[in-house]
């Protein structure tokens, strides 16, 4: 077969104008390092798509824990953070890794558990308690051991209790290294207590015989905060981009969708920009 030099000439216009397509698409997008508990709960699926009607931006999510998330941001690999551990993300933004921190919804962990409920926690006044009480019988307890906002904050918890469960790794004490999904279902499997957000909680589907077993400390609060990874650190952040979506989420529509999620008409989470 052959081509007349036009033909050749108007198969590379077009296919310049592809590639000039898919480079301003790739423009037009984010990549979001973000938490599995925020994915799990399914808040992407129904505020990203209000974002991208109104902006034309994609959002690209990254669904790993927060210590992951972060060490990806000092990395360079993505242009927002949207995390839950609020003294390590004031860490990252105070050594120059995010350009500033900003509060943008809230709710709470809990601590779940079988029914039959072998360690006695159900009627513990506070969550350390409760910890000391599974500590004290062996009861299994699965931790996600991975770093993330909910193992810190677990990690937290046991240390305020006065409790150290790393001699029991692998005793009752059982590390996943999974997301908050996959330490659930372990945990279900297991008939192990385990600490998780109540946003997974809602939306997780295998409960078999679980129950929420304590809640209302004030010590399981759970903060969200979001940061634009530093442009001055890494050339390839898209700055504009990561900013709309920072200030589109900070403004009364994100904040409005957010508090608009809700799964059996349960809220999962609750905005509080400042």
């Amino acid at each position: 077969m052959h081509f007349k030099l036009s033909q050749f000439l108007c198969i590379a216009t077009l296919l310049s104008a592809l590639v000039s397509a898919t480079v301003h698409a790739d423009d037009r997008a984010i990549i979001l390092q973000s938490t599995t508990s925020t994915a799990n709960s399914g808040l992407y699926k129904f505020i990203l798509p209000k974002f991208e009607l109104k902006t034309g931006i994609k959002v690209r999510v990254v669904a790993v824990g927060t210590g992951q998330a972060l060490r990806n941001g000092r990395a360079g690999d993505g242009d927002v953070l949207l995390v839950h551990a609020k003294s390590a993300e004031e860490e990252f933004v105070a050594q120059g890794f995010g350009v500033q921190r900003f509060d943008v919804m809230y709710n709470d962990f809990v601590i779940v558990g079988p029914k039959q409920d072998p360690a006695g926690i159900r009627d513990s006044k506070t969550a350390g308690e409760a910890l000391a009480n599974i500590a004290k019988s062996k009861a299994l307890f699965a931790s996600r051991g991975d770093n993330s906002g909910t193992h810190k904050k677990e990690l937290q918890l046991w240390k305020a209790a006065n409790i150290d469960p790393s001699p029991s790794s692998g005793k009752w004490y059982r590390e996943t290294g999974s997301g908050m999904g996959a330490t659930l279902n372990i945990a279900v499997g297991m008939g192990a207590y385990s600490m998780t957000d109540r946003g997974t909680w809602i939306s997780f589907k295998n409960k078999r015989g679980f129950d929420v077993l304590v809640e209302g400390d004030k010590k399981l609060f759970n903060q969200y905060g979001i940061i634009l990874i530093n442009p001055q650190r890494h050339s390839n952040i898209n700055q504009r981009e990561g900013q709309a979506f920072i200030d589109w989420i900070l403004s009364p529509a994100g904040q409005s969708a957010i508090a608009s999620y809700k799964l059996g008409g349960k809220q999962l989470f609750f905005p509080n920009a400042k």
